[in-house]
């Protein structure tokens, strides 16, 4: 477990410690005017695996994962795209490296089928007028199938007419389909039943399968424990702890997200210095 700012060191070796993340914060920080959103985080985010963010609310998770997606430019420090400098102006910026950020609110049209909200805003056209609706229906449904969503019945159903979960699959494929290579979900089982909830963390273990990496804003840390690889967490705007799951148990978390510091040791893994 690396707490930022103590002295205990990562002493994980071989080619997973070696290899090149795909995303590195480096000393990132943002404010806004007074306040003090983000302070010099440094967080690695490895390929192909699943990193929890954890932390209470105004722990500056959200400031986080919108600087990661273009929305704001860090105040200081930099972002680390596959070992190099990147400088996001914009969320097209971010797209164009293969980040697809999935809000809660999902960002999908009610109004619309399911084929038409996966392509949204980039259509297959045929002779450059023509809708090809039928080659964008077989991909949506080779999509669809290869993330093995079952639960669909029509790829030209509404998407006012899913569940929760659903919803969250829709959105996950038209990810997929737009080649992400770092998927960024903000709380993909809030308000969901235990059905649906189980539905979107099979989704995440296939997406990770498939070698995208998933890095989820969640409260819940029975979901988190399920699907993670890897857990970091801030607190009042610091990366206070991040390391293997293995390192953490619930409470250890909980002392994290609540205090910035946890003087516990989780079953099997070393005890952890405090922060600061």
């Amino acid at each position: 477990m690396t707490e930022q700012g103590g002295s205990l060191a990562d002493d994980a070796t071989g080619s997973a410690s070696d290899a090149v993340p795909l995303v590195g914060l480096r000393g990132l920080s943002k404010h806004f005017g007074a306040v003090q959103a983000l302070s010099n985080v440094e967080l690695d985010i490895p390929t192909g695996q699943v990193t929890a963010l954890a932390g209470d609310n105004g722990a500056g998770k959200s400031v986080l994962i919108k600087t990661i997606s273009g929305l704001w430019e860090p105040d200081g420090g930099h972002i680390e795209w596959q070992g190099r400098p990147v400088h996001l102006r914009g969320p097209k910026d971010s797209e164009a490296l293969g980040i697809t950020t999935i809000y809660q609110d999902l960002a999908l049209c009610d109004n619309l089928d399911i084929v038409q909200n996966m392509f949204l805003g980039h259509e297959v056209v045929r002779r450059g007028v023509v809708l090809d609706e039928s080659t964008m229906e077989k991909a949506a449904r080779k999509t669809l199938d290869d993330l093995s969503v079952t639960t669909v019945r029509s790829v030209r159903q509404p998407v006012a007419s899913l569940s929760g979960g659903q919803r969250q699959s829709v959105a996950v494929a038209k990810a997929v389909m737009s080649n992400a290579k770092l998927v960024i979900m903000d709380e993909p089982t809030a308000a969901l039943g235990v059905a649906q909830t189980t539905m979107v963390l099979e989704l995440i273990r296939r997406l990770s399968s498939q070698g995208v990496t998933v890095l989820m804003i969640s409260h819940n840390l029975n979901d988190v424990f399920k699907v993670a690889d890897r857990i970091a967490i801030l607190h009042l705007g610091h990366l206070v702890a991040s390391g293997p799951t293995t390192e953490f148990d619930s409470q250890v978390v909980v002392d994290y997200m609540t205090t910035g510091r946890s003087t516990r040791t989780p079953s099997g893994a070393p005890a952890a210095e405090n922060a600061g």
